[in-house]
């Protein structure tokens, strides 16, 4: 993936580059999540809403909704780390499915801190149509540990 279409915060480039020229295939490659946008207090990204990311009724289904969330929010509390030891890990998600998405769009997550401190980050995350109506809800909290090399 280009990393010249994304707006990336000056400060944390070289973190972020790092993170997105990641020689290893994850989740977010399967659902076709795209960030738009990586910056410590907001990141957004796009995913396509395709035979990848539906349930068997052609809508959205509500784990790709919340796999958008908790990346949004991990990579984000990744980047507000300033010790390279620490990592930033799920420990708990939620999250309010509100309106159904059709396979053949897109949506648009929207994930901002609430609380970023030493041990724990959280953040919430708006998942929204292309005309900016609200799909689902999320709030993700993150435990700060030592990476493990």
């Amino acid at each position: 993936m280009s990393n010249s279409n994304i707006e990336i915060e000056d400060a944390i480039k070289e973190k972020a580059n790092m993170m997105l020229d990641g020689k290893h295939k994850n989740m977010g490659d399967a659902l076709g999540i795209r960030f738009k946008k990586i910056n410590r207090t907001e990141m957004i990204a796009e995913m396509p809403v395709n035979e990848n990311t539906v349930q068997p009724f052609g809508i959205l289904h509500g784990g790709a909704s919340v796999a958008l969330a908790e990346t949004l929010s991990s990579v984000g509390a990744w980047l507000n780390l300033s010790d390279d030891s620490n990592t930033a890990v799920g420990l708990e998600i939620n999250a309010n499915h509100i309106k159904a998405v059709r396979k053949g769009g897109r949506v648009i997550g929207i994930a901002k801190p609430i609380h970023r401190g030493a041990q724990t980050q959280v953040w919430e995350t708006r998942i929204e149509t292309e005309t900016g109506k609200l799909v689902s809800i999320s709030r993700c909290t993150l435990a700060i540990i030592q990476s493990r090399k």
